[in-house]
């Protein structure tokens, strides 16, 4: 595994970038370093009658282009480092795509598998209580993310509320019963699935022979599932955090959530046969779609990647070791901070509704989630065609150049 932090590896692509676009070092560290970054710790009394006290942090990387935007995560390696990282990614991922956020993200360091939803509540209760003065409708709206869900948001926005009053538009993500959008909890999936199906459009490919291997079955990695496979896309392996399965002839996705409703685990589906979560992502296929945890692919197995294309559900799943030698083996990467851009694009639609009190129809959603994903692609591909350069670049210089303009006329660049 790379010795370099999650952060190193995130500002090396950002590196990259800003030597393109020609910024001077003050104007990099500018961009680079987080506004503000705050550690809280939480208290908790357990189920047993026990205090622990857990570590929290939220980090506002920038808000040149408004107020800032993240997900919250609870994950045992959920640092200030892994925080710091996906808020910079963030900041990128939302220029890129034109909306009017900023860029955020915050995580508790516990393992929500082993907590009760008492226990959870009390987290998220004590966390948004420590959070809240940074916090705001127009200053910073926290969303779900990894090992959090509706559910969390809906205890965040109760919490927050109970000090500053109804505030729907303080978190997105949230139930529909509570002021949330339709089409939010599929949303990133549906995202990953619009850039897969343009890929194979541009390329005049026969999709039902198209296969594709996905490293998840959380919310990213099972609605991209759904929507390929409605779509006739053959997906040929899935996994979750215990392991995969695999099928030669293609996994029926609609039985497979049927299964994992029942048994919670897609472990020993019918007609499929068991595979780890390593070998999944050295199969033979056309797409590999990592989307679950991040640095997966590393110096240590990108030699065995044996698939054209692969798509970025998940937030830097790919080293930048690993991806200089996948771009030398003609590997195409569809990067994260457009890959998994859907589900932040409707949290913006979730936002604006939450700020005139007005529903959207899923119709409406979808398609302005379609044109919005799909226009960002189109100039990646441009400046990446134009320029010989990888998506990646493309990416990182069209977000990080919105955020330099942004930066100027505000005046924290006086040039």
């Amino acid at each position: 595994m790379s010795e370099l932090t999650t952060i190193d590896e995130v500002n090396e692509f950002f590196d990259s970038a800003a030597t393109f676009l020609k910024l001077d070092s003050g104007t990099r560290d500018l961009l680079k370093n987080p506004w503000r970054e705050l550690k809280v710790s939480i208290p908790i009394t357990m189920d047993s009658g026990e205090l622990k006290v857990f570590s929290g942090y939220r980090v506002q990387h920038n808000a040149a282009r408004g107020p800032y935007k993240g997900g919250v995560r609870y994950h045992p390696e959920a640092d200030i480092n892994e925080v710091e990282s996906l808020a910079s990614l963030m900041t990128w991922k939302t220029a890129l795509v034109e909306i009017p956020f900023g860029g955020a993200k915050g995580g508790v360091q516990c393992n929500p598998l082993e907590l009760s939803n008492t226990e959870l509540n009390r987290i998220t209760r004590r966390y948004t209580h420590n959070i809240s003065h940074i916090l705001g409708v127009n200053r910073d709206i926290p969303a779900p993310d990894l090992g959090t869900n509706a559910q969390t948001m809906a205890w965040m926005m109760d919490a927050y509320g109970q000090t500053y009053g109804y505030t729907p538009g303080i978190v997105t993500g949230k139930p529909v019963q509570l002021g949330g959008s339709v089409g939010r909890e599929s949303a990133t999936g549906l995202g990953v699935f619009l850039l897969l199906d343009q890929i194979a459009t541009d390329l005049n490919i026969d999709v039902s022979k198209t296969t594709l291997a996905i490293q998840g079955s959380g919310n990213v990695g099972l609605w991209t599932a759904f929507f390929a496979f409605k779509r006739g896309f053959k997906i040929i392996a899935i996994s979750d955090v215990n392991g995969g399965i695999y099928s030669s002839s293609g996994i029926n996705i609609d039985e497979l959530k049927n299964y994992l409703n029942e048994n919670k685990s897609i472990q020993n589906f019918p007609d499929s046969d068991p595979i780890t979560n390593a070998d999944l992502l050295e199969l033979e296929c056309d797409f590999l779609i990592p989307a679950a945890i991040d640095r997966v692919i590393n110096e240590k197995n990108v030699a065995n990647i044996k698939t054209n294309y692969i798509i970025e559900a998940a937030n830097h799943p790919i080293t930048p070791e690993a991806d200089k030698i996948l771009l030398d083996k003609n590997v195409t990467i569809v990067p994260d901070i457009l890959a998994n851009a859907g589900g932040v694009i409707v949290s913006y639609f979730e936002w604006t509704q939450n700020l005139y009190q007005h529903k959207w129809t899923e119709e409406r959603i979808s398609n302005e989630l379609q044109t919005i994903i799909i226009n960002a692609f189109t100039q990646v591909k441009e400046l990446s065609y134009k320029e010989n350069i990888p998506y990646r670049k493309a990416a990182f210089i069209l977000g990080i150049a919105k955020v330099v303009e942004a930066s100027k006329l505000r005046g924290f660049l006086d040039k």
